[in-house]
């Protein structure tokens, strides 16, 4: 496979080994072919998967294996002396969040490297692949309404909100569930989601003067940002800001352009129900969040439970679970810290990212869990979603300019999340024991390319 310079992903060399037949050969290309593809299904950055599969390869006695990675296929190629290398292509086609998955690949790569055989390897890949799911849908739903409820409390909602947004979310997930069935494209249940968790918001704005006082105030732009966030949540951001500054620009620009082509469908989602509403005379206020409202103690243990939240929805083991937790309280007391020294959201939540990347990196590894899977979920309460509602709101409500502003700053958020965790991966690349050879190669020539 070839294309144009400047766009070919990053290769690597395994070590030299002894000379297989060309059937071994073969099955084993096959097995490493159906692992690379499983790693970037699971959401694997391109860079980790290319240096765990050559360890692999390495490891089982392939010599000279190449591997070339685009996002929507995986090629893999042996030299072999005298002879025209084997070459074998997979097409990568399904993509979902198993974050237990993912762990559990990695460490096959890895144990691979140390040696395996062939037709252990490829046995062993069967048992990780078919294994199915252990907690029942349920628990990914309840999951999924506890990330929104933390959301609610982290942007200044009380508990009428965030009962609120939790009720949306589970909307939003049963919609979800029904679009998948029928084979909605991703695209048209961003557009679904978004354009629910709005109306649920013009259902309460009717609905206010009827509503009991007990229940105190009831800020339905608050309910719609905490449901925008779980459907953040899902996208590849950190992923396609590794695959750039690793120098895979086909993969990250292919996922780049999901991002905000799912993003483009929460905006849709949104500024349709609202351009609705106000058609027919009715109008909904917005409210700021009022992020600080709560202990900066508080806040941290609430941020740690919607990072813990989206790990359970990611079907994590249960000390990735554990992690991520602690990594989303971490992330939100970096920023608290930043924020209170005078730095803006952007660059806070940049500083927040990188502490989150670092740690998550430097030592999930040594606990048996992914350094990707501890830093996706620990960012996740820093996701903006009342934000991107804030802009969409404007530009419905006539404030065209301002309303771009808002949104170029909330995507500008986003970036600077990916972009601090992916530069806090890279600082605790010294620290990490499973660092090896093969995957210096792969950062050095990645540098070379871009140079």
């Amino acid at each position: 496979m070839t294309q144009p310079t400047g766009e070919t992903p990053p290769t690597g060399v395994a070590a030299p080994a002894a000379e297989m037949d060309e059937a071994q050969a073969l099955h084993l290309l096959d097995a490493l072919l159906r692992m690379a593809e499983a790693l970037l299904s699971c959401g694997a950055p391109a860079a980790d998967v290319t240096a765990v599969t050559l360890r692999a390869a390495s490891g089982c006695g392939l010599r000279h294996c190449h591997l070339d990675i685009t996002y929507t296929s995986v090629t893999i190629s042996a030299a072999r002396r005298g002879r025209p290398p084997l070459t074998t292509l997979r097409v990568v086609q399904v993509r979902g969040i198993d974050y237990s998955r993912l762990a559990a690949l990695y460490a096959l790569a890895h144990e691979a490297a140390a040696g395996v055989r062939a037709d252990d390897l490829a046995a062993r890949l069967r048992a990780v692949l078919d294994v199915q799911p252990r907690a029942p849908r349920t628990v990914a739903s309840l999951g999924t309404a506890t990330l929104a409820a933390a959301v609610a409390f982290l942007i200044g909602g009380g508990w009428a909100v965030a009962v609120a947004a939790a009720l949306t979310t589970g909307l939003i997930d049963l919609l979800l569930q029904q679009a998948n069935r029928h084979g909605l494209p991703a695209f048209f249940q961003q557009v679904a989601g978004a354009a629910l968790a709005t109306a649920v918001a013009l259902g309460l704005t009717l609905l206010e003067p009827v509503l009991p006082s007990w229940l105190g105030p009831l800020p339905p732009s608050m309910v719609v940002g905490a449901g925008i966030v779980v459907l953040l949540a899902g996208l590849s951001l950190v992923g396609s800001a590794e695959d750039a500054i690793s120098g895979y620009y086909v993969t990250a620009s292919a996922r780049v352009f999901e991002t905000l082509l799912m993003t483009t469908g929460l905006v849709l989602g949104i500024a349709g129900v609202l351009d609705v509403a106000q058609r027919a005379g009715l109008r909904l206020t917005l409210v700021p969040a009022a992020v600080g409202g709560l202990p900066p103690l508080v806040e941290a243990a609430t941020a740690g439970i919607a990072a813990l939240a989206w790990a359970v929805v990611g079907r994590a083991t249960r000390w990735a679970v554990l992690m991520a937790g602690l990594a989303g309280a971490l992330g939100w007391l970096v920023f608290d810290a930043t924020t209170a020294a005078g730095l803006g959201p952007t660059a806070a939540s940049a500083v927040a990212a990188l502490a989150v990347g670092f740690v998550a990196e430097s030592t999930a590894w040594r606990w048996g869990v992914p350094g990707p899977v501890v830093s996706v979920c620990g960012i996740v309460p820093l996701l903006p979603g009342l934000a991107i509602y804030s802009a969409i709101f404007s530009v419905v409500e006539g404030s065209g300019a301002q309303g771009l502003t808002q949104l170029v700053g909330a995507l500008g958020t986003g970036l600077a999340l990916a972009a601090g965790v992916t530069l806090g991966e890279f600082c605790s690349t010294p620290l990490r024991r499973e660092f090896d050879r093969v995957e210096q190669r792969v950062r050095r020539r990645a540098l070379s390319r871009r140079g």
